[in-house]
């Protein structure tokens, strides 16, 4: 497994008012150093360097505390022991999916005032509680199952922590891909791979950046799309492309009717103004 640098400095900043600010500043702090087992040779897109620096540049120019992805570090993440700091990562990045970010933070915060954000209190609690206190996070009903799941195989296998590979994580109820190498980033710091969700996914394949293998047809999911991106992204940018190309996909390269007027890379975009 990947190893990665943590600034402490940003890793501790308990005091942020914001869950996606303290991502920000911890994913500045990470850098994938070694050889990887999912990188692999490949040839990168033209210009794809420029089009980085431009939408780094564009992204610059907008407030810092602009959420730009949900994930689950809350501010009280740093005051608790690191066995249930990894529990609440896990718990609130699984909230945070097709959530947005402040019903995210209402929901983590709710369960943490409740003493419900460690595996022991969630597997004694009622799921109908859980349901209410999490409530109205996207599919709350069902994601207070897994929750439940996730409780008691974490104490059950793993002693109230939380598994420690992409493999295992992967076999928890609910988790992903990007879950669960969002959980490694954060709860373990360790860069396993690509965080793609459906901005990046979309993004990847508007700039012509990633196609399906043996093909130049668009990747379909955004599991294909982290699998091809991998081939030819330098390590370096794997962690920051996430919340880079998703404050971008909210503010330019939105889903419906992209403001390619406003994006200073259109050029480089075989998808702009089309």
């Amino acid at each position: 497994m990947n190893t990665v640098t943590c600034n402490v400095n940003l890793l501790t900043a308990s005091a942020r008012s914001s869950v996606s600010f303290i991502l920000m500043q911890e994913i500045r702090g990470f850098a994938p150093t070694g050889p990887s087992e999912l990188a692999q040779s490949g040839e990168a897109p033209a210009h794809w360097k420029e089009v980085l620096e431009g939408i780094r540049l564009m992204r610059s120019s907008v407030d810092e505390h602009e959420p730009v992805d949900t994930i689950a570090r809350d501010k009280a993440g740093d005051t608790v022991p690191p066995k249930e700091r990894r529990f609440s990562v896990l718990a609130s990045s699984l909230l945070s999916s097709q959530t947005k970010e402040h019903v995210t933070r209402g929901a983590t915060q709710r369960l943490r005032e409740n003493g419900m954000l460690t595996a022991d209190a969630i597997n004694k609690a009622d799921e109908e509680i859980i349901k209410k206190l999490i409530y109205p996070v996207g599919f709350y009903t069902r994601k207070a199952s897994y929750l439940k799941k996730i409780a008691n195989i974490c104490l059950v296998k793993y002693d109230g922590d939380i598994p420690s590979s992409i493999e295992e994580l992967l076999l928890l109820p609910g988790v992903g891909p990007k879950i669960a190498h969002l959980v490694m980033i954060v709860g373990w710091n360790n860069v396993q791979g690509i965080c793609v969700d459906t901005h990046v996914h979309r993004i990847c394949n508007r700039l012509g950046w990633v196609s399906r293998s043996g093909s130049k047809q668009k990747t379909l999911t955004p599991e294909e799309t982290r699998q091809a991106l991998q081939w030819w992204l330098p390590k370096e940018e794997w962690v920051p492309i996430n919340p880079l190309l998703v404050g971008f996909g909210r503010a330019i390269c939105t889903p419906l009717r992209p403001h390619c007027g406003q994006c200073s890379v259109s050029r480089f975009c075989p998808s702009a103004f089309k």
